[in-house]
């Protein structure tokens, strides 16, 4: 005699429901026999449907998957699955940093920027997006973000870390300009102005919207957070209207000053 399918009936609980639903499993069997148990009352099921039969066996395989998976997460300590990377965060906006990790019983997650420990609140958020994920975002950038960020996730059976490099681009800006200068001829004339800027902007000064030719008497001279301009041996042809320009990637800015020889 060919095997024949017996549909067994399994009441099934369906998990923070307080319900239960009916899985019909599918057995090829070599001979014929009775199912184990009847369907509610006033439920009938075609066994002989090829869509059932189909159904039976797709429900099956999803069930016991789900059983495998379950009973595969074992109790361990944390690993990291996706390293952190460096970011880079634009003056005034934010930045997330995030790492995808494996971890059971769920972990306790710290982060720190150069060794000192970050709270959670309105600058620096901790995030959790699900459970394998976990973030920082940063707001509200400024230059002081900068540096090196740390995760370190630690549950009962141990630990692990991992680090990136929050990097701040800030655009070119001339927060102080020079003053205006009198001075007498054979003076030495010196402007200052106070620059900032992400990467480093590239400086440069103008003497009546032309580029300054620097040679032993007229030169300037570029720092982390400022630039100064000297002009030894004053003339009367240094009198003029001085402009110090700077620029990086995000933005450009300038200031002017007037120089007068006495």
């Amino acid at each position: 005699m060919p095997p024949r399918c017996v549909y067994e009936y399994f009441p099934i609980s369906k998990e923070g429901q307080g319900m239960s639903e009916a899985v019909w499993i599918s057995k090829k069997i070599s001979k014929m026999s009775k199912a184990k148990a009847a369907p509610p009352p006033g439920c009938t099921l075609n066994v002989n449907d090829p869509q059932v039969q189909e159904a039976a066996i797709r429900i099956q395989a999803s069930y016991r998957g789900h059983r495998s998976r379950k009973e595969l997460r074992e109790k361990g300590p944390p690993k990291i699955l996706q390293e952190l990377k460096d970011v880079v965060l634009v003056e005034g906006s934010a930045a997330k940093l995030e790492c995808r990790v494996s971890a059971f019983p769920d972990p306790f997650i710290v982060w720190y920027k150069d060794g000192k420990e970050l709270k959670d609140g309105p600058k620096y958020r901790y995030v959790f997006e699900d459970p394998d994920i976990v973030a920082l975002v940063v707001r509200d950038g400024v230059l002081a973000d900068l540096g090196k960020y740390t995760v370190t996730i630690k549950n009962p059976f141990g630990q692990t870390s991992g680090f990136a490099c929050i990097l701040v681009e800030v655009p070119a800006k001339v927060s102080k300009g020079p003053d205006n200068i009198k001075a007498k001829r054979g003076a030495t004339v010196v402007l200052k102005a106070k620059i900032s800027g992400e990467p480093p902007p590239d400086v440069a000064w103008l003497k009546d919207g032309d580029d300054i030719e620097e040679d032993d008497r007229v030169f300037f001279d570029v720092g982390d957070t400022n630039t100064i301009l000297t002009i030894k041996n004053a003339k009367l042809s240094d009198a003029a209207k001085y402009e110090v320009f700077v620029e990086n990637n995000l933005g450009t800015d300038q200031s002017f000053a007037r120089v007068d020889i006495l």
